[in-house]
């Protein structure tokens, strides 16, 4: 399962973000094929947003057979392939670390000091895996 994050400064509407973290989530092998994903009312809850903005990215995921939703049972990921194109992969890493690199350099940070960083915390979330 996968943790869902919203930012609500990158200009991305929420249930986009949602619909990204689930596309990149099966991409990338950390959502499986059946895997069950938390109700429209328990993610609604959990990144404190309407109903609305998780149904409208279910629905869409729906369509697209990334997902199967089964009345009284849940929303399960269905067994399409999702293949992000590295040019949308590449996008989306830029632009992650401008976001990054803007807000660190804002407090002084070098990019040494950035580096240092975003290893230690590799080495931190790989113990916990």
């Amino acid at each position: 399962m996968i943790e869902f994050k919203l930012d609500p400064k990158s200009g991305v509407p929420f249930y986009r973000q949602i619909i990204d973290q689930i596309r990149y989530g099966v991409a990338s092998g950390r959502l499986k094929v059946g895997e069950q994903l938390p109700t429209v009312r328990a993610l609604a809850v959990q990144l404190k947003v309407n109903l609305n903005t998780v149904n409208k990215a279910y629905k869409e995921l729906e369509i697209q057979s990334v997902l199967e939703t089964q009345q009284g049972t849940g929303t399960f990921i269905g067994p399409v392939s999702v293949q992000i194109p590295d040019s949308e992969r590449q996008n989306k890493l830029a632009n992650i670390c401008a976001e990054f690199y803007s807000i660190a350099s804002s407090y002084g940070f070098s990019i040494e000091e950035m580096i240092n960083e975003l290893k230690k915390v590799k080495e931190v979330s790989h113990e916990f895996k």
